[in-house]
């Protein structure tokens, strides 16, 4: 089976580009929430702040990382939204102790907070990943044009309040949605003076799609190569991947039918990673930096044969 060339692309930041294409990136995830599906509370502890995450922030650079995503407020479904002031007291420490361990770190904060990003990307962040697009504050994409920071542009369906009980979607109709989403988020972005060369797009698995939903978004990731803009994936620990491993029938006696923990979805989140890479996504956002890293070496060089 031949694999699509995979397009390569600078992706320029606030004070530096990255060469996007050529090898996989690891965004490695750094939530100092109490409440993240996955790692909720294990990197937020206010009265340790911010060592904890920072030692965690490290270890993940150790260990092959080459970014960090900061993100201060969680987006699972059911999630509580926090005022932006109480996001800054959670992401600006963290992110000023590890610009002043490690200065080179290339750091993106996760907000949808225009005034969060604003003051993460003044503090030293390069980057605003925002999980709605700039569609829930809608001054982001004045903000990020005046930072000339990267921007990483998400599709949402809905809220995480309204994700349970929005209607299913057929799968020959998921990633044209998508694509249109995207398409109008970047149109707005760049109308609003946030220049192409600055924007990465991500499907947003999981972000208002059922868990079956998210299978033909993977499938027909290349489809995405459509928008010629970079592309990141997220499927670090989601639950789809974990419903499909409780319902496999050689899983089954293990399993129980029940869903496995976040911490030992490693290896269903590698298979998507690597099916991701091979239709061509650039970066990898996810919590396991280690194996994501070992596994994109080999999807690598798998497109370096075709």
């Amino acid at each position: 089976m031949a694999f699509a060339s995979r397009p390569h692309y600078d992706w320029q930041l606030r004070t530096r580009s990255l060469a996007l294409g050529r090898r996989t990136l690891v965004m490695g995830i750094l939530n100092v929430t109490p409440d993240s599906f996955s790692d909720g509370g294990h990197f937020f502890a206010p009265e340790e702040a911010p060592h904890r995450a920072l030692e965690h922030a490290i270890a993940m650079l150790d260990q092959g990382a080459d970014l960090i995503d900061l993100g201060g407020e969680s987006t699972r479904p059911g999630s509580t939204r926090v005022s932006a002031d109480e996001e800054q007291s959670r992401v600006l420490p963290v992110l000023s102790a590890l610009l002043q361990e490690r200065p080179s770190t290339i750091v993106s904060i996760d907000t949808f907070h225009a005034s969060t990003a604003r003051c993460a990307v003044e503090a030293g962040a390069e980057i605003v990943n925002d999980v709605s697009g700039h569609l829930w504050d809608t001054t982001m994409s004045s903000t990020c044009a005046r930072l000339s920071c990267g921007a990483v542009l998400m599709h949402t369906r809905g809220t995480p309040s309204e994700w349970s009980s929005l209607p299913p979607l057929d799968p020959e109709e998921i990633v044209p949605l998508i694509l249109t989403s995207l398409e109008a988020s970047v149109v707005s972005a760049e109308a609003a003076g946030v220049l192409r060369r600055r924007i990465v797009v991500d499907p947003g698995l999981g972000f208002g799609k059922r868990l079956e939903e998210n299978y033909p978004i993977l499938a027909n990731l290349a489809a995405l190569h459509r928008l010629k803009l970079p592309i990141m994936i997220g499927a670090s620990r989601k639950n789809f991947l974990a419903n499909t491993l409780a319902q496999a029938p050689n899983l089954a006696a293990m399993s129980n039918g029940e869903l496995p923990p976040a911490h030992a979805r490693i290896n269903a989140t590698l298979a998507a990673n690597v099916a991701a890479i091979l239709s061509g996504a650039h970066i990898l956002r996810v919590h396991d930096v280690k194996p994501a890293c070992e596994s994109a070496a080999i999807a690598d060089q798998i497109l370096l044969g075709c």
